[in-house]
């Protein structure tokens, strides 16, 4: 359980587009699949912040594309909260295929948090944000 998340994956088949490679939508389905692993291995899973009546929902993702991935292949996806503001949070990404030292893309998602019922942005209370260490430029796999 640390700063950064990491979740290994073999690319499956029906992630594959007409292009014979990943298709861009399913960087997103591995971003959120790396962003709760994470939190639910730092205390915070998603029942978690139901039980409190919370949620984090999503302002705006941001993804460059670098090298393509294909079915197969093994890519890990590291994850790691780069900033806290009063009611946000910035959650970076890298996909990377170790096979030959490449990055595959970078992204960036922007969290808003909310109450679960009425969707209003809410403080970030302390407790949760220290759950989270916030990852430092320099500190970035």
């Amino acid at each position: 359980m640390g700063a950064i998340g990491k979740i290994d994956l073999v690319v499956p088949v029906t992630a594959i587009d007409g292009n014979g490679h990943v298709n861009n939508v399913q960087y997103v389905h591995w971003m959120q699949d790396a962003a709760m692993t994470h939190s639910a291995e730092l205390g915070w899973s998603q029942e978690r912040y139901a039980s409190i009546g919370r949620t984090w929902i999503i302002r705006s993702h941001a993804i460059e594309y670098f090298h393509s991935a294909y079915a197969g292949e093994t890519i890990t996806v590291f994850t790691w909260v780069s900033s806290f503001e009063k009611i946000r949070s910035l959650r970076k990404f890298k996909f990377y295929r170790a096979a030959n030292n490449t990055v595959l893309a970078t992204a960036a998602t922007l969290f808003i948090f909310c109450d679960l019922e009425t969707g209003r942005p809410l403080h970030i209370p302390r407790e949760v944000q220290d759950a989270y260490t916030v990852v430092a430029k320099e500190d970035e796999p």
